[in-house]
């Protein structure tokens, strides 16, 4: 039977057990302890291996299997979103706001928690690695008013969502819709989803092994390119936009 490996800040960045030690249950919890150090979190996500826990306790890494992905031509938009989209209510900008997405998206808890998952600390470690030009941020503005997001984390060519908010009906799926078009012209691979939700599913997104998540990770980062986005796609034609029909990388 496997057991949670412990991390101090002394141990090195890349200090972390084989992801397939993780416990088996579904969240797959691996290790505890370390801090949010850029160089950490680096190191984690090119692991398959990501930070999730609440306020009071210990940093706790996790690496689920199976591992909830999106690959950006499964995108499904539904015929009320592609409606909503035609009607244009949303403006968007990239890596604009990142401090207030992730803001945004700590007034809503995950499913199955009472409280934010999103800690003052680690607010700070993610607008760290923004400003470092590795985590970026996609927001829904509409009457100059923030009222969808999402952020991630941009290795190679995959990015690791963390999570999404929406004031408004639509903000939030208008928004990864917008990001899984940049996502697509800029050759990405693979959104990591972490964990599986009703929302996201309906979105396209599907189980795989942890192992071939692994797999994808090995063939898929390892070439970063960090620095601040701007738009490769035109945001005012997201109606046109069909995830099936663009041109392989």
């Amino acid at each position: 039977m496997t057991g949670l490996h412990w991390i101090t800040p002394d141990h090195p960045a890349d200090a972390f057990p084989a992801p397939e030690l993780a416990l088996r249950d579904p969240d797959g919890l691996l290790a505890i302890g370390g801090d949010l150090a850029r160089e950490r979190l680096l190191c984690a996500y090119r692991k398959g291996i990501f930070p999730w826990f609440n306020p009071g306790q210990p940093v706790l890494w996790w690496s689920p299997d199976p591992r909830a992905v999106l690959f950006p031509r499964e995108l499904h938009i539904s015929r009320r979103l592609r409606r909503r989209l035609r009607q244009q209510p949303f403006s968007f900008t990239l890596d604009r706001n990142f401090r207030a997405v992730m803001q945004a998206c700590a007034e809503t808890p995950r499913s199955g928690q009472d409280g934010t998952w999103i800690t003052a600390e680690m607010l700070d470690a993610y607008c760290d690695l923004h400003a470092a030009g590795y985590a970026h941020s996609v927001e829904a503005w509409r009457d100059g008013e923030l009222v969808g997001g999402i952020y991630g984390v941009a290795l190679g060519r995959v990015f690791f969502g963390e999570s999404m908010f929406s004031r408004v009906s639509d903000a939030s799926k208008a928004a990864i819709t917008l990001l899984i078009r940049e996502l697509l012209a800029r050759g990405f691979a693979l959104l990591d989803c972490q964990v599986a939700s009703a929302h996201l599913t309906s979105l396209g997104s599907r189980e795989i092994p942890r192992q071939e998540f692994l797999q994808l990770l090995a063939a898929n980062t390892g070439a970063e390119l960090p620095g601040r986005w701007e738009f490769a796609t035109d945001p005012g034609e997201l109606h046109l936009f069909d995830p099936a029909a663009e041109a392989a990388p």
